[in-house]
């Protein structure tokens, strides 16, 4: 009950807009909406399914690595929200993917505390590219 409680006041706090490593509540939070929501197709140990830049017969590609070995640290936080919010054809259009958009399943705070949670897993070198990434976007207001 209490670890409801502790998660439950995560999710009522606002992230405000940010994805933070560094944060353990949103970290401890982001790994529960992870491993319910995510690790299926992106693998528990975020490391995506088996050859994902090959597209299979039917055009799609796997579900990318979270680890460094992808390339979500090369997207700005916002992105990766929108991303998982809306699907990928939100900003791609005509792209087709196997993730389902999650606007209807998982709030905004949920989101980008499993992105804090996955960003929690990259080695520091990676997590200061991909904030260096983040501020610039902001800052350019993209």
């Amino acid at each position: 009950m209490a670890v409801a409680v502790f998660l439950g006041s995560v999710d009522q706090r606002s992230l405000s807009g940010r994805a933070d490593p560094k944060d353990p509540q949103a970290v401890a939070m982001g790994e529960r909406v992870y491993r319910e929501h995510c690790a299926a197709c992106h693998g528990t140990n975020l490391e995506g399914q088996p050859n994902w830049q090959m597209r299979r017969p039917d055009g799609r590609l796997p579900a990318p690595p979270h680890d460094e070995s992808g390339h979500t640290w090369h997207h700005a936080d916002e992105v990766l929200l929108r991303i998982t919010k809306e699907g990928v054809g939100a900003l791609v259009p005509g792209y087709e993917s196997d993730m389902p958009a999650y606007a209807d399943i998982l709030t905004d705070n949920e989101i980008l505390a499993a992105l804090a949670f996955v960003k929690s897993r990259w080695p520091q070198a990676i997590q200061a590219r991909q904030a260096d990434i983040d501020r610039r976007t902001r800052q350019d207001g993209r």
